[in-house]
């Protein structure tokens, strides 16, 4: 029986990688040395990766202190950016959280900086459908942990994870907690419980378990 959802945010509930790519140009134009190609697509392939990760790996053309210092400049910047102009929600997700909630607790972990998850929020005025939510830029630690704050601080009994990347699967198995693999999103990966291809099949999982 399922009592809780915990949801990725990136790949899960919207695609940011449009509008955060603009912002992360603009900063690393400040820096003559970059030569790579920063683009909406590049960003969809490493979201899901710790943060200094992706910055490693859409720069590889400058150092990692340099790579790093554009990240965090970028994701200051873009939460103010995104929290006017907002992301790509999927389809059917206020619908289908409205719904949700109804049954279950609404939880949100993802892999970010301060004031991304509360941008999202904002931005698509989401904010009464999820009770709590978790990230390492506050909590200092990576997913699986932040996955397990979230159930503890919460009291959650049998809670799901639901995310489209191979870290999400290995971040929901380390936690404890069956997948639900969200196949139209952003990664690949072949472990998980359940898989959807469209954000309303949620309603059916909750039918069936």
């Amino acid at each position: 029986m399922i009592d809780s959802i915990i949801f990725d945010l990136d790949g899960t509930l919207w695609d940011s990688t449009d509008a955060a790519a603009v912002i992360w140009r603009e900063v690393a134009g400040k820096y003559p040395e970059v030569s790579d190609i920063i683009s909406a697509g590049r960003l969809k392939a490493l979201y899901g990766l710790p943060l200094e990760e992706i910055a490693i790996k859409l720069l590889p053309s400058v150092s990692r202190k340099t790579a790093v210092e554009i990240m965090r400049e970028s994701t200051i910047k873009q939460c103010a950016y995104l929290e006017k102009v907002g992301g790509i929600l999927f389809p059917e997700v206020e619908e289908t959280l409205k719904k949700l909630k109804k049954k279950f607790g609404l939880f949100i972990v993802s892999n970010c900086e301060e004031g991304y998850i509360q941008c999202f929020l904002k931005a698509h005025q989401l904010q009464d459908y999820f009770k709590d939510f978790e990230y390492p830029g506050r909590s200092g630690v990576l997913k699986a942990d932040n996955i397990r704050l979230i159930i503890e601080r919460n009291h959650l009994k049998a809670p799901v994870y639901v995310g489209d990347t191979s870290g999400d699967a290995v971040a929901a198995k380390e936690a404890g907690l069956p997948f639900v693999y969200a196949r139209y999103g952003f990664g690949h990966t072949r472990e998980y419980d359940y898989v959807i291809d469209a954000f309303t099949e949620l309603l059916q999982l909750q039918k069936g378990n």
